[in-house]
């Protein structure tokens, strides 16, 4: 759009060599006449390459076609006279678009200074020098609001590209966290709950398998929500599913049985730290309890397994960056007198 509307502004301008046009036929006989059109002709054409050199960043040819176009208004002179000087709106601001502030308000005061002192001092007509002085200043003007318009249209675009690329990114780390942590807890789940199941009686047995059946299924539904960005994740749901968890891997659980003191806003948060946790002790720890305390403003996970150092894994990291969302702070490492300790405070 940018480029259609510089080339009707290009076009536009063009009616400057058509006004020069009266000074050759005013003036000019015979060849001379006709030198003075192919002049103008010459002229608008490199007005016309001015400008898609411009488009194309091509400074060198839109340099090289400015000095041409300085040249033939020069050689034009003697043939158009006073009218000459009109091309000064075409010449001038085309310079000045592309020097810095100061160097461009230089050459619009000497271009329309030219036009008013250039005809007494050669012996031209002085009636229109006025009127040309007050082309050049406007036609600057205009050539130096477009352009700003048009470098505000161009950021513009960047910023709204990068805001879609920034979007996109977002949304791709977001699918990453969420597939992490959900089939993490379910196929850890699924893991712990098989092998439980092979050590049982058949009728027992199969009251685990249809469990793991009933978490596959879940686990489905949950990459589903996920990548549609519907995942519903609760706190009271988490500390239910970890009570399973726990009891199918054979460790003791210490949950707590209400949730009521946690704000609304705060339980989807609560919820994953539960299942990244719990999930976790599962995995890892190799302990025999785990314990769960839930406040309005905190929740933790602690366990009396083998400990260890603070690693970095992309389980913690996602939680770690739902976390900083939320305004909340995270901590993980050993425990006291022994274990693993998760905890965040919000």
């Amino acid at each position: 759009m940018d480029q259609r509307r510089r080339l009707l502004l290009s076009l536009g301008m063009l009616c400057y060599p058509f006004l020069a046009a009266a000074g050759v036929n005013q003036h000019a006989r015979g060849a001379g006449l006709v030198a003075g059109y192919l002049l103008l002709v010459a002229v608008s054409a490199c007005y016309l390459g001015v400008v898609l050199a411009s488009m194309r960043s091509a400074w060198r040819i839109y340099w090289s076609l400015v000095a041409l176009m300085t040249v033939l208004a020069v050689l034009l002179a003697p043939l158009a006279h006073e009218m000459v000087l009109i091309l000064a709106a075409m010449i001038v601001p085309s310079a000045a678009a592309r020097v810095g502030a100061w160097t461009a308000s230089a050459l619009v005061v000497l271009g329309a200074a030219a036009c008013v002192l250039v005809p007494p001092a050669v012996g031209w007509d002085t009636e229109a020098s006025w009127y040309f002085a007050v082309a050049v200043v406007f036609t600057a003007l205009l050539v130096h609001a477009f352009s700003g318009t048009a470098t505000a249209n161009q950021q513009l675009r960047e910023a709204q590209a990068e805001v879609a690329r920034l979007a996109s990114e977002a949304e791709r780390n977001r699918i990453a966290r969420d597939l992490h942590d959900l089939l993490g807890h379910s196929l850890t789940a699924i893991t712990v709950k098989s092998a439980l199941a092979r050590r049982l009686e058949p009728v027992a047995a199969r009251a685990e398998m249809e469990s793991v059946e009933q978490l596959a299924r879940q686990a489905l539904a949950d990459v589903r929500a996920a990548v549609s960005g519907y995942q519903d994740v609760t706190l009271a749901g988490e500390l239910a599913r970890g009570r399973e968890l726990l009891r199918a891997a054979g460790i003791a659980a210490d949950l707590p049985t209400a949730v009521e003191s946690v704000p609304v806003e705060r339980q989807e948060l609560f919820g994953w730290v539960v299942r990244e946790g719990v999930t976790n002790v599962v995995r890892h720890a190799r302990a025999g309890r785990c314990t769960v305390e839930v406040t309005a403003s905190t929740v933790e996970v602690r366990d009396d397994g083998i400990g260890g150092a603070a690693g970095a894994g992309s389980g913690l990291d996602g939680l770690r960056a739902r976390v900083a969302q939320a305004g909340g702070m995270l901590t993980a490492g050993p425990a006291q007198p022994r274990g693993w300790c998760l905890r965040v405070a919000v």
